[in-house]
């Protein structure tokens, strides 16, 4: 009876100090319930240099008049209701999409080279048909863009480091760290950064997502290609983690010494 006993004090020891040394995070701080907070429904991902897009131009009035802007190394079929897909069931752009060379650009079917790079994808859809229209090849097109190759990384203090595969081209810092198991125990929460490309430069944004702050920051949304490096807190650590490990130090001991003063009056 009195080893069960000392085993269970042992036990309880040990998870209060684990618990003692689990630090919980707090995003949001002065974010106020029932507030009303404006979303950026319209954002959208700007087009880069090596982004490979689907690209489908399709007609309802004129399916046929839609073939030769689809062809890109795949068997098209047109369906009743004007789209355009392969044999296969994929697009007619072909699994590995338009590939935005170095100058910005693509290499579409009849309209040849068209600036993609620094367009939105409403915007390049909107080029694309204009072309279309002005060329008079036909009245009206569909055109769609979807990314093929969105991606990102995670670095720094965080529980799962790696390189993660977007579908679609909308996400957010929030998701981004959601992913990747989140931050890690010795995390800053106001020095998340995102390095991103600019054209040829590459730059730094830094957020600090325990404030409301964040959902005006130009991070709070990633573009392709971004990574986002959670800063670790290191050596030299400031006042308040001094005192939170202080206090877990303390914590740790004060539970030992009790449970072996328990173990050795049980024994008695």
């Amino acid at each position: 009876m009195k080893k069960h006993l000392i085993f269970i004090i042992l036990s309880l020891s040990l998870l209060f100090t684990s618990c003692a040394a689990t630090k919980n995070f707090v995003y949001l701080q002065d974010m106020i319930p029932g507030e009303k907070y404006p979303v950026d429904i319209k954002y959208e991902a700007t087009i880069m240099k090596d982004d490979r897009l689907d690209i489908t131009v399709s007609s309802s009035r004129s399916p046929e008049l839609a073939i030769p802007f689809n062809v890109h190394g795949a068997s098209l079929r047109v369906g009743s209701d004007g789209s355009i897909s392969t044999a296969q069931g994929g697009t007619a752009s072909g699994e590995e999409g338009y590939r935005v060379d170095v100058n910005g650009d693509i290499d579409f079917p009849i309209l040849g080279k068209l600036h993609l790079e620094g367009l939105t994808v409403s915007q390049a859809i909107d080029l694309i048909k204009n072309r279309i229209e002005d060329g008079n090849y036909m009245k009206m097109p569909m055109v769609s863009i979807e990314f093929l190759n969105f991606k990102y990384t995670v670095m720094g203090a965080v529980s799962g480091v790696g390189t993660y595969n977007v579908t679609g081209d909308r996400i957010t810092i929030f998701e981004a760290l959601a992913r990747a198991g989140g931050p890690a125990v010795n995390a800053r929460l106001d020095k998340v950064a995102v390095i991103r490309e600019v054209g040829d430069d590459r730059e730094m944004l830094v957020a600090d997502i325990r404030t409301k702050d964040v959902f005006n920051s130009p991070c709070y949304y990633l573009q392709q290609n971004d990574i986002v490096y959670v800063e670790p807190k290191y050596i030299k650590k400031d006042a308040e983690d001094r005192g939170w490990q202080i206090g877990t130090t303390v914590l740790s001991v004060v539970t030992a010494i009790c449970s072996v003063i328990w173990a050795v009056s049980a024994l008695k």
